[in-house]
């Protein structure tokens, strides 16, 4: 399916894409005046922008627990479903993917789009996944159906000294351009334009997971968040140094000469003389006068409230409320940021949900492993500080009344792996038990006299 490919072709291949990436890197960093700089002019640069994108996906990623469930219903298919799990969490803590994952969000964010790698390490024995940059990721889907993808192209560079420690080959530079070209059945190496390796996928699968930020219906890349807050940043950053500019000028004010042919002794300074002609007027200009600052500060204060809203995160998300909040009321105060996290953890949990499946392919491939029929799944971690005690008090009515398992109950205070508490509360209930019933019969022995100092094991359920 790859005879036909030409490497030199993706220099071409979405070009506007890569185009805009470079666009939203330069504004993510600040780089948020447009045109030249005239002389003397003042440009200063707020970067809200980047603190929103930080402060989002700070949120968006306050934390999440991965779960594998049972398809089918046997103690056979939960133990493999068990054995899948605990597999999962391994690879997670040896790739260390909570900061891998964090990293990959915020240049989501920046860009519109992010890809995780997942493949096997030969030397290592265990499966290695990346993040590699979505500026060298190429995809081509089946027609109008984005949703199937047949080859992944993925363009990075190396020096020489890595390409020829890596696959013992001289490079013609001091870097080289590698490509990898992988569909389901074959698997191409290029560098620098030249074919190095080409053989069957050894994985039988596309080792990429590709997704969007916030999806656009109908299109395979995402949306940045970043193009709806250029307009406002941009301005922001222009009043701001307006109203600096007018601030500087009034510390050091202009001198204006009325019937004036000459002014080389006009100094404005503490304790200046002026001499000038009879008919001549001179004064100070003042720019303050008339409340003309107040306008000013009206201005940015609408521009900042028009930047919270179209960025849906409102102030009280940057800790600043006008009163305590809690609870109801500080969800109703937060909901734009919380339906736009909600947006976003709808696409995370697909992309994550097909990292799980692809890591569980290879350890059963490379292995020898067989975790059955699973499903993989993500529970996330609540957006919003809560108060545990009324959750608690609120989860306990629930399990009495039998609305809720204790594992639901367990998932909604927060506890990572239910299953494993679950199982530490019955070891201890049939210890606690076993006490019970070892005293219950020395105290039948003994004539129904308990020794003075011996402790008394009690529970109640």
């Amino acid at each position: 399916m790859n005879d036909g490919f030409n490497p030199t072709e993706l220099k071409q291949h979405d070009f506007e894409r890569l185009k805009g990436y470079k666009e939203l890197l330069d504004f993510y960093h600040g780089h948020q005046w447009p045109g030249y700089r005239g002389r003397g002019e003042k440009r200063l640069t707020f970067n809200y922008a980047k603190v929103v994108i930080d402060k989002v996906t700070s949120y968006l990623m306050s934390g999440n627990n991965l779960t594998v469930a049972a398809v089918e219903d046997s103690d056979e298919a939960r133990a493999e479903a068990k054995r899948a799990e605990a597999a999962l969490r391994r690879v997670y803590e040896e790739n260390n993917l909570e900061q891998l994952d964090f990293d990959t969000e915020i240049d989501c964010a920046i860009l519109g789009d992010a890809c995780f790698k997942v493949t096997w390490d030969a030397e290592k024995k265990g499966v290695r996944i990346t993040a590699p940059d979505i500026q060298g990721i190429y995809a081509w889907w089946l027609g109008d159906d984005t949703s199937r993808v047949w080859r992944i192209a993925s363009k990075y560079s190396l020096t020489r000294e890595e390409v020829e420690i890596i696959y013992q080959v001289k490079a013609k530079g001091k870097t080289a351009t590698l490509i990898e070209l992988w569909t389901d059945q074959e698997f191409q190496l290029w560098i620098d334009d030249a074919q190095l390796e080409k053989k069957p996928n050894p994985y039988g699968f596309i080792p990429f997971v590709i997704y969007p930020n916030l999806r656009e219906p109908k299109k395979f890349w995402g949306i940045s968040d970043l193009p709806q807050l250029m307009e406002p940043q941009r301005e922001l950053n222009r009043a701001m140094s307006q109203l600096s500019r007018i601030l500087e000028l009034s510390g050091n004010p202009i001198a204006v000469l009325e019937n004036v042919e000459e002014s080389e002794d006009i100094a404005v300074r503490p304790g200046a003389v002026w001499n000038i002609p009879e008919d001549a007027k001179a004064y100070l200009l003042d720019l303050l006068q008339g409340g003309g600052v107040s306008l000013h500060i009206n201005y940015i204060d609408l521009l900042y409230r028009t930047l919270h809203d179209i960025a849906e995160s409102p102030r009280a998300a940057f800790g600043g409320t006008t009163q305590d909040l809690s609870g109801v009321a500080l969800e109703i105060e937060l909901q734009p940021l919380l339906q736009k996290v909600w947006r976003k953890r709808l696409i995370r949990t697909a992309a994550y949900k097909q990292r799980a499946r692809l890591i569980l392919k290879l350890l059963e491939k490379y292995q020898n492993e067989s975790f059955g029929n699973y499903h993989p799944g993500v529970v996330w971690n609540p957006v919003l500080p809560r108060d545990l005690a009324r959750l608690v008090a609120n989860e306990q009515t629930l399990v009495q009344n039998g609305i809720h398992s204790r594992q639901r109950a367990m998932y909604e205070v927060g506890i990572k792996d239910p299953k494993t508490e679950f199982n530490q509360w019955l070891e201890e209930r049939e210890a606690i038990l076993k006490m019970n019933r070892e005293f219950n019969a020395r105290s039948t022995r003994g004539g129904g006299r308990e020794r003075a100092n011996e402790p008394q094991a009690e529970l109640t359920y």
